[in-house]
């Protein structure tokens, strides 16, 4: 067969097994994100069968997926959202890193990977998935809830320290030393804080150049920004993936909310075969061996997901039934944890398969915890409470005051 036809065969196969994917993950209500990387394991290599000709192209499409990502996830918020965040939720953001970047950099130094391999694995667990838990939000119908501003403030301030962590990630990969790392961190952080300065102080005029009514244009001017910039990020060691995040922060207003609508398909499209390409990516025979480990690893991050959550909430003044559901709402991670495993891949071959696992683990339990914790949680403490009051009451001890009452009964106000 042709190599052009072959590619155009595999190719198209490729798009309507992923839409047929999508299709199914949808009526089960699922995140397609474990589907589309059961489905890279099944046609990678060592899988059912493994695709030649549209390698290539998949791993072209797999980079501009990363890039729409963090483009979309940047069109999301305005520099001035961000500036908040940071001020207000930013003790959260320290207790959400040192509560799940640590097991993640302490399983990969038992692993044997040593610190470029635990730094990598520290981001894996550190990251919530932003457009999973978007999505689990809004099907629970749960947008207008009090916790919902805190839980999109932690995903806020995990989304912009990715702009620090992944240029130094990057660097450590590139073997830099001490000096090289350290330029590395400053030229991100000196990028980062000049384009949120221009976007406060000059983001209209960046987005009134932007702006276009219509619509083909707006489309190209953006795309054609977004890669021109993550091109360049990437020549200073910046990262692509952080250049096409803050070109997002950027634009505001009315040319954000239209780059969104015309991006959003292709961002679906593309960020499908990044999940796919990492699947093909990584050999299905490793990953039993490493089940164990990333069983463990993902119960163990989901209390502390879980814990993040209820202090960040706790915090806000949210009563105790939001802060279960803030902590279990947060425990998903997916296209983050991804991104960071397929840049350490290269260097250390064996984070791939313990990042698929994992993610697939935390990505089928992140709509099922934010369902359960908080009536789980709320069942402990009435029993708990339960079996303290007992003892009172029969002793002939007065009852128990409103404080003291179970969230149950003592209403929804502080929820």
């Amino acid at each position: 067969m042709h190599d052009t036809t072959a590619l155009l065969v595999e190719l198209g196969s490729v798009i309507l097994g992923l839409g047929i994917i999508g299709r199914f993950a949808g009526r089960i209500g699922l995140s397609p994100i474990p589907l589309y990387l059961l489905a890279g394991l099944a046609f990678g290599e060592g899988g059912l069968l493994p695709l030649g000709a549209s390698e290539e192209f998949t791993a072209i499409g797999a980079e501009i997926g990363v890039i729409l990502l963090l483009l979309l996830l940047g069109l999301e918020y305005s520099a001035s959202e961000l500036v908040t965040s940071l001020k207000t939720q930013y003790p959260s953001g320290v207790v959400d890193f040192v509560l799940n970047a640590t097991p993640g950099a302490a399983a990969g130094l038992m692993l044997g990977w040593g610190p470029v391999g635990a730094v990598a694995l520290a981001g894996v667990t550190w990251i919530s998935s932003s457009g999973v838990i978007a999505k689990v939000m809004t099907d629970m119908g749960r947008l207008g809830n009090r916790e919902t501003p805190v839980i999109l403030g932690v995903l806020v301030i995990e989304d912009l320290a990715m702009a620090i962590y992944l240029p130094l990630l990057t660097a450590m990969l590139a073997g830099v030393g001490l000096a090289g790392g350290s330029i590395a961190l400053l030229i991100a952080l000196g990028t980062v804080g000049f384009v949120l300065y221009l976007a406060l102080r000059h983001g209209r005029l960046i987005s009134r150049a932007v702006s276009s009514d219509n619509p083909e244009m707006l489309l190209l001017v953006v795309l054609g920004l977004t890669v021109l910039v993550a091109g360049v990020a990437q020549q200073l060691q910046v990262s692509a993936a952080v250049g096409a995040f803050l070109v997002g922060i950027a634009l505001s207003g009315e040319v954000a909310e239209g780059a969104r609508k015309l991006l959003t398909p292709l961002r679906d499209l593309f960020a499908a075969v990044f999940f796919v390409f990492f699947g093909l990516s990584t050999d299905p025979a490793e990953i039993p061996p490493v089940l164990l480990p990333a069983a463990l690893l993902a119960i163990v991050t989901v209390f502390t997901k879980i814990g993040t959550g209820w202090y960040a909430s706790r915090r806000a003044g949210i009563g105790p039934r939001g802060r279960w559901r803030a902590g279990g709402t947060l425990v998903a991670r997916g296209e983050f944890s991804i991104v960071i495993a397929g840049l350490a891949v290269a260097t250390e071959p064996r984070i791939g398969p313990i990042a698929t696992a994992y993610v697939l683990i935390l990505v089928i339990a992140g709509p099922l915890t934010a369902r359960w914790t908080e009536p789980v949680a709320s069942k402990l403490e009435a029993a708990l409470a339960g079996r303290r009051k007992k003892p009172a009451v029969a002793a002939g001890q007065p009852m128990p005051s409103h404080d003291d009452l179970t969230p149950e009964h003592a209403g929804r106000d502080s929820d």
